[in-house]
């Protein structure tokens, strides 16, 4: 090659390289100036203590059921999806138990255990809550009750929304105590037409009072997000009377699963929804799709998401995070009754940290702490 033509080529290739740069720097300092999307309003980073996990195993109590008539071990199969309390300094676990009876995978009720640490429970002997013999049998027998949300009420009552199974029919259903080993049932959340509608997961709006989780009024109601496909809410004056929001005739989804996402076949209530500064942050439980899911999460695989709804209109979502923030990767989340769960229900602020509860793989209960 001619020395002059070398030259020139050289010297255009040192130019083109010194371009790119230049070029490159411009495009990295433009992105840099996009400011990161804003998700401090979520409660992250939560980890599992792997020390004592899981927290909560089944075991061997017994107490003589009331529509059998007799002893049943009723805690043998499983335990799991507990609602937590913060009361006189403990943690309580209000938590649900299956026997090895029933015919519906067992019957569930629901038990009680305290903890000095969070970390460390011993279980009431008798389950506190279960289906009897009273006006609520039709719609809490031979399922049982199931999977427990906890709140308090501003004079201290402790307000518990529940699932009744018949067998056929999950349906949302409110209780309250004084002290959570006696409980008062007030019915269904959903009556008219909405009777017999498949309901379940009822996560009351609350805020943080010291270590008191209290039900929150906003515009003068109490509100609630329900459901385990959408989302969908309902208002109270006083706790124990609810009305569904409606558009056109039908119940109003808030949340709604997303194709290709961790929560794509979906949207389940995790604990109460908590209200704070920048809105009304509900952690929620989610399922991957077998064929639209996540293709980097395991097909049916429940993992865990954060939303942040208006503080002023709790059913105007606002954000979602992209990713889920917990999902099964524990041998005991893996493998059990139905496998591969995080199902979150209990979550509560205990000696200047929060505490996480859920239930894995339907067998299970275990913890996360936030600092």
């Amino acid at each position: 090659m001619h020395r002059i033509t070398k030259a020139v080529v050289l010297l255009f290739l040192f130019s083109s390289a010194l371009f790119s740069c230049q070029k490159k720097t411009a495009t990295e300092e433009t992105q840099a100036s996009v400011p990161a999307r804003d998700t401090s309003w979520a409660m992250l980073p939560f980890v599992k203590v792997d020390s004592v996990n899981p927290v909560l195993l089944p075991g061997e109590n017994t107490f003589r059921d009331p529509i059998w008539k007799r002893q049943v071990k009723w805690d043998e199969k499983d335990v799991f999806n507990p609602a937590a309390i913060v009361r006189d300094n403990k943690v309580y676990l209000l938590f649900r138990a299956e026997d090895k009876v029933g015919k519906h995978a067992g019957v569930s009720r629901l038990g009680l255990a305290v903890s000095d640490d969070g970390l460390h429970f011993t279980k009431m002997k008798e389950p506190v809550f279960f289906p009897s013999n009273d006006s609520l049998k039709i719609y809490e027998w031979e399922g049982g009750v199931e999977d427990p949300r906890v709140v308090e009420s501003e004079d201290g009552k402790y307000i518990l929304t529940y699932t009744g199974y018949d067998g056929q029919t999950a349906r949302l259903l409110v209780a309250s105590s004084p002290d959570l080993k006696t409980w008062t049932k007030h019915g269904l959340v959903l009556r008219g037409k909405y009777k017999d509608t498949w309901s379940k997961s009822g996560a009351i709006v609350a805020e943080q009072n010291g270590s008191r989780i209290v039900a929150k009024k906003i515009n003068g109601k109490y509100w609630m997000y329900f459901g385990d496909t959408d989302l969908f809410m309902a208002t109270s004056d006083d706790l124990i009377h609810w009305t569904p929001l409606e558009e056109n005739g039908k119940l109003l989804s808030v949340l709604k699963p997303r194709e290709k996402y961790f929560d794509s076949r979906l949207v389940e209530s995790g604990p109460y929804a908590l209200s704070h500064q920048k809105g009304i942050l509900l952690i929620y439980n989610s399922m991957n799709h077998d064929s639209v899911g996540d293709p980097a999460i395991p097909k049916g695989a429940y993992c865990a998401g954060q939303a942040l709804f208006d503080k002023n209109d709790p059913s105007k979502l606002i954000d979602r995070l992209e990713k889920d923030f917990m999902r099964p990767d524990k041998d005991y989340e893996i493998t059990g009754q139905v496998n591969r769960v995080c199902f979150l229900e209990g979550l509560v602020p205990f000696q200047g940290k929060w505490f996480l509860y859920y239930g894995t793989a339907d067998s299970k209960i275990a913890v996360a702490v936030k600092d």
